[in-house]
């Protein structure tokens, strides 16, 4: 036994390793992106065989699992909490027809939220789901609720969740860690139609199944919620927690001195909740508390109208629970006096941009430029800050832009042939995640738009995981390298090019052209992959000229490159009343010398070259 210090999702990590997984499926998103990558770190480490893969999107990453988990194998797949909409229709039949090697769902939410388009809270879909789930306070927690996990699926036949959230993933702790353990199974799937097949006929006797074991579970005393003992002294009170929420409660109590005076119980597993539990707690308590983030989980099945909770909005319905506001909830619960303190001044930050010399930035100008009445929408990514350069004017969810620029299409074509143009971006990955299915609907319902994918040849936003196109597995071993350019052709897309967003001349002739192709008596669908690898790839940028970028007195303080094209490195002073080169950030691209109407941004083409 040793120990490590250790990030969440690294100690999650570690868990699959120890527990004897031996597959894990994942596609990244912020806050889960690092629980894959480390346990491709330890498994190299320890010399263990586990098939570890970046899967297109979350539903094909449950399945694979899923598949491997049917033949006796312990499997676990990794996702945040808006991939479980992805992976929702294989969550929600598994928990019917169950598994036989223990299923992980590793689920990582984000209230607040801090990186993702909602603050879900996946708890309530393994409820929906009738699916257990066990609820880390920290890193230590999760580590160890792994092996938990794998052992009630296997016991009960059913895929288990394990859900950290933000506050969990990212902390460090000393974490004890283990030889793995070793698990010698053969591959061995057994048929069996009426179960794995499991048409109409089957269904309500294995939901039945499903409900006997939710209820089985809810009985388990394993599973019954600790509790840190008060003294007596207000014995008619009782916390209720679990989660990061529970370690930021047992914190506040101990700073204000009422830790030992108050019964604080700690729920790891909040749905199904412990049966006995929520009877003993009904009938002991007067005054009782449920702290939880995001939804009323705990609360809904206590059953007592007069717990205080988030139903009540004694706990506020909505947000991260932070200790600031945990400490004034506590306080309002036992009748304390809360110091009126002033909101702190507000510290004015930065809008996020896209990076110095980001080939995004390029294309989004270009399309701008060209189409400034266009309707732009677009999709999940890094690339989602065009917004800034007034190049996105949508974003719902993983390959939706391609699917409302179809339904934008439709509206305005049905009014007459003078339809505004309509350009759809969708990052790399992104498109083969969500936007393939888009794109053949797109082009079988007879849309006539643009569509750009923006291929910089990594997953840029959650950490740069390798694409499919790269051929590269998680663990560096090569694939077999599929090409968006293939795919997209063989969706029947007629008119396809493939241009350098830096030669933003070209780039812009390319938008028009595609235009044309759209309006034309032949027409259809145009795409074009704006294709250059991303900037934050230190081997690209080693193959990329770099050039010394100056502004003359020739600036007229018009600020179009700093407010349309908005790189970081272009710097408006406000004494001079010009732009200057950050030459600290600026990464010698050379872009920029296309943007400036007075010709005032110069780049050294000749010298500047390094």
């Amino acid at each position: 036994m040793e120990q490590k210090i250790l990030m969440g999702n690294e100690a999650i990590g570690r868990g699959l390793v120890e527990s004897g997984c031996s597959l894990v499926s994942s596609y990244p998103g912020t806050p889960a992106s690092e629980i894959l990558e480390s346990v491709v770190k330890f498994t190299g480490e320890m010399k263990v065989p586990i098939h570890i893969e970046w899967s297109v999107n979350e539903k094909v990453a449950y399945e694979i699992a899923l598949g491997h988990s049917y033949t006796g194998k312990r499997s676990a797949v990794a996702m945040k909490q808006v991939g479980l909409n992805v992976a929702s229709d294989p969550f929600m039949r598994s928990a019917y027809l169950g598994i036989i090697g223990g299923l992980v769902v590793i689920v990582a939410d984000d209230p607040g939220p801090h990186s993702s388009q909602t603050e879900q809270d996946s708890r309530s879909f393994a409820q929906f789901a009738r699916v257990p789930v066990f609820d880390p306070s920290n890193p230590a927690e999760a580590k160890e609720m792994v092996g938990r996990a794998f052992e009630l699926s296997e016991k009960y036949e059913i895929p288990v969740m394990l859900r950290p959230t933000t506050r969990v993933c990212h902390a460090r702790q000393n974490i004890s860690c283990r030889f793995p353990e070793i698990i010698s199974r053969t591959a061995n799937f057994a048929k069996n139609p009426g179960r794995w097949v499991a048409t109409p006929q089957f269904l309500t006797d294995l939901h039945r199944q499903l409900n006997d074991k939710i209820d089985e579970i809810a009985g388990l005393p394993v599973l019954y919620p600790s509790c840190f003992k008060g003294d007596g002294s207000m014995a008619e009170y009782c916390i209720v927690s679990s989660g990061v929420a529970y370690a930021n409660t047992y914190e506040i109590l101990e700073d204000i001195g009422l830790l030992g005076k108050i019964d604080l119980f700690k729920v790891d597993v909040p749905y199904p909740l412990n049966k006995d539990f929520v009877k003993k707690v009904n009938a002991d308590y007067e005054k009782i508390l449920i702290i939880e983030e995001t939804y009323p989980t705990i609360e809904a099945q206590m059953m007592n109208p007069s717990v205080a909770g988030r139903i009540s909005k004694a706990v506020p319905d909505h947000g991260e629970l932070t200790p600031e506001i945990i400490e004034k909830v506590l306080k309002a619960f036992l009748d304390m006096s809360i110091t009126d303190e002033s909101d702190a001044e507000a510290v004015k930050g930065v809008r996020p941009s896209l990076c110095p010399g980001c080939p995004h930035r390029a294309a989004f100008y270009a399309i701008r430029k060209t189409f400034p009445k266009g309707i732009l929408p677009s999709d999940i990514g890094c690339y989602t800050l065009g917004m800034n350069l007034g190049a996105v004017d949508t974003c719902h969810c993983m390959g939706g832009g391609i699917s409302q620029g179809a339904g934008f299409y439709h509206a305005y074509a049905a009014d007459g042939s003078d339809y505004p143009t309509i350009v759809s971006t969708i990052g790399d990955s992104t498109f083969f995640h969500a936007g393939i299915p888009g794109i053949v609907n797109a082009v079988f319902t007879g849309a006539r738009f643009i569509i750009v994918i923006l291929d910089n040849s990594t997953t840029a936003m959650t950490g740069n995981q390798p694409t499919p196109q790269v051929g590269i597995m998680a663990d560096g071993v090569p694939g077999n390298a599929v090409y968006i350019h293939d795919l997209v052709k063989a969706s029947g897309v007629r008119f396809l090019r493939e241009c350098d967003p830096y030669d933003i001349g070209k780039f812009i002739s390319t938008l028009r052209e595609a235009d044309l192709f759209c309006r034309s008596d032949e027409g259809g669908m145009a795409v074009i992959i704006s294709k250059h690898p991303c900037i934050m790839d230190r081997e690209a940028r080693k193959k990329q000229p770099v050039y010394r970028v100056t502004v003359t007195e020739e600036c007229t303080g018009c600020k179009v490159c700093t407010k349309q094209f908005e790189c970081p490195a272009l710097i408006f002073d406000e004494e001079s009343d010009k732009v200057f080169v950050d030459q600290n950030t600026c990464i010698g691209c050379g872009v920029c010398d296309a943007v400036c109407p007075a010709g005032a941004i110069v780049v050294d083409k000749t010298g500047g070259e390094e």
